[in-house]
């Protein structure tokens, strides 16, 4: 039996879903259900689906995040969106993904059973004794998985953004909708840097434009990049740069 997920903040379509839908003619059971993305990704981590239908306009939710996490770290696993979103591009990015089905809300039941034949069929070329050419598509597809290229690309812009605050790879995992391991090996395998790399070399970065005014103490600089205290500042900088906060700022004024 191939397990179900069901992820929708509408408790009525969750249910509606449960009850009109002949789960057991397509060899599937409806395992678990959530109603929120944090809930959601919770119950997918609990019992690895091998199907999930999702709504991807919820509260507290980046839609496209969440899909490209998601079919980062269970490749296998076939998605489906149930969505009132009309909106063709975002649509044409959810596909690019990785999703399989994109259906607007309400759907109709030939819609629903369609998504379901095609996904179970992705299930069964994935299993044993499937032929083994499609088995490598399927892996050659995963190596250049765009939704795990999009996943780095959410988690730099998130650095970019947040480099100043207490930053930890479990908060970015979190906003990226992946794992701790998995996002760290993306990390490693697109950029060939650990995450604490990555936040250092931003936070220097902007630690040299604001040591070119000379109104800033070097403390306050390190304050204002996030840093527990200014040695560790001194030292991050002087290991990136080759020389230390001071020297740098007094080079840049000479």
């Amino acid at each position: 039996m191939y397990k179900v997920i069901i992820i929708d903040d509408e408790d009525i379509i969750v249910q509606g879903l449960k009850k009109v839908v002949n789960w057991a003619k397509y060899g599937c059971e409806v395992v678990a259900t959530a109603s929120d993305a944090k809930s959601g990704a919770q119950a997918i981590r609990e019992n690895s689906p091998d199907i999930l239908f999702t709504d991807i306009k919820m509260p507290n939710m980046d839609g496209l995040t969440m899909l490209a996490g998601l079919k980062g770290e269970f490749h296998n696993m076939q998605i489906t969106v149930l969505t009132g979103y009309r909106d063709f591009e975002y649509a044409k990015r959810a596909l690019h993904l990785g999703v399989t089905r994109f259906l607007l809300k309400p759907s109709k039941m030939n819609e629903l059973e369609e998504a379901l034949q095609v996904m179970t069929e992705n299930l069964d070329k994935l299993q044993p004794g499937a032929p083994e050419e499609q088995k490598e598509s399927e892996e050659e597809h995963h190596d250049g998985n765009p939704a795990n290229s999009f996943i780095v690309r959410s988690a730099l812009q998130y650095i970019e953004v947040h480099y100043a605050e207490k930053l930890t790879l479990t908060e970015l995992a979190e906003k990226t909708y992946v794992s701790q391991w998995y996002l760290s090996k993306l990390l490693n395998k697109y950029t060939n840097k650990s995450f604490c790399d990555l936040l250092n070399q931003t936070r220097i970065k902007k630690a040299k434009k604001l040591l070119k005014d000379p109104s800033l103490k070097i403390h306050e600089v390190s304050d204002m990049l996030g840093f527990n205290d200014v040695t560790h500042f001194s030292k991050i900088f002087k290991k990136i740069e080759q020389v230390s906060p001071n020297e740098y700022r007094n080079s840049s004024q000479e």
